[in-house]
């Protein structure tokens, strides 16, 4: 009242950030980076966990039901996203509605099926492949909807949002052509995989994964199926196979065992190891890991 009667206002500190939720730590980051101190961010799923496989919590539920904004991957990889919207009973984070972001609009997709599918073949994607946000030149796209979408919800922090976009930005641009120069002598190369979630790391720098341990998508490896990777990679003399830190080991050891094929840890979610605290520093890692295995290779 007094503040009032003397023609102040209130102070900023009353001012309240915009709550976001974000389904993966690797969506909370880029608000992060984008919003700053203009946001308060959290995510569902942990860093290292199958994104496919999550299990929220009530606690979750009261994070969305609270929420400002709800920023997700869409298509079809986060399948626990509706229930737990629905849950939360937050309608304006519904699709469709104003405060919601699905991020894979404007993304170019790989491996769209051009025929029905059933789940007769494993977890398969029916809209394409989902992972799409480890390509950096996906991640331009991914980043300007943030900035765009909390510029709608919060204009009076337009230019704060204008301007730490354009510094992340500037800093990818800057890094995209190091990581494609740090591979580009080995480009053409076939590896294998454990599961399929890489084929847009591999298109960003010209390597290739044609076949994985799984036998189907989400289908655990099965002694036949490694046998038969073994098989593969003493044939075509594949020198490395990559996986996500959340799968079991048993099965790429094995194959290492067996072929001296080198196993490499990546990285599908910041956070995932601690030298993947951040989008830049995920792919920077990503990067060296593949550089450094591939090293020497015939």
């Amino acid at each position: 009242m007094a503040i009032l009667l003397l023609g102040g206002s209130a102070p900023e500190a009353a001012e309240k950030p915009l709550k976001v939720v974000a389904t993966l730590p690797t969506f909370a980051d880029l608000v992060r980076t984008i919003g700053q101190d203009q946001v308060d961010v959290s995510s569902i799923a942990p860093p290292r966990f199958n994104p496919h496989f999550i299990e929220p919590r009530p606690s979750d539920v009261v994070k969305v039901k609270r929420a400002d904004l709800f920023v997700h991957a869409g298509l079809d990889l986060e399948l626990w996203r509706g229930p737990l919207l629905d849950a939360a009973g937050n309608t304006r984070l519904f699709p469709g509605q104003e405060r919601e972001l699905d991020l894979s609009r404007g993304i170019a997709l790989l491996e769209v099926p051009d025929r029905p599918l059933s789940r007769a073949e494993g977890d398969i994607h029916l809209y394409g492949n989902p992972h799409y946000w480890l390509d950096p030149e996906n991640v331009r796209t991914i980043a300007q909807a943030i900035c765009d979408k909390l510029c709608a919800l919060d204009p009076q922090h337009e230019q704060a949002y204008h301007a730490n976009l354009k510094t992340f930005l500037d800093r990818l641009s800057a890094r995209i052509p190091e990581w494609r120069a740090r591979l580009a002598p080995y480009k053409g190369r076939e590896l294998v995989g454990y599961h399929n979630e890489w084929p847009y790391l591999m298109r960003f720098t010209g390597l290739s994964i044609e076949q994985f341990l799984e036998p189907k998508p989400g289908i655990p490896p099965t002694p036949k199926h490694v046998a038969f990777i073994e098989q593969y990679v003493r044939e075509r003399g594949i020198p490395t196979l990559v996986q996500a830190t959340y799968f079991p080991a048993e099965a790429a050891a094995s194959v290492a065992k067996r072929t001296g094929v080198r196993v490499v840890l990546l990285c599908q979610s910041v956070g995932e190891l601690p030298q993947c605290a951040d989008y830049v520093g995920m792919i920077d890692y990503n990067v060296g890991r593949l550089a450094e295995a591939l090293e020497g290779s015939s």
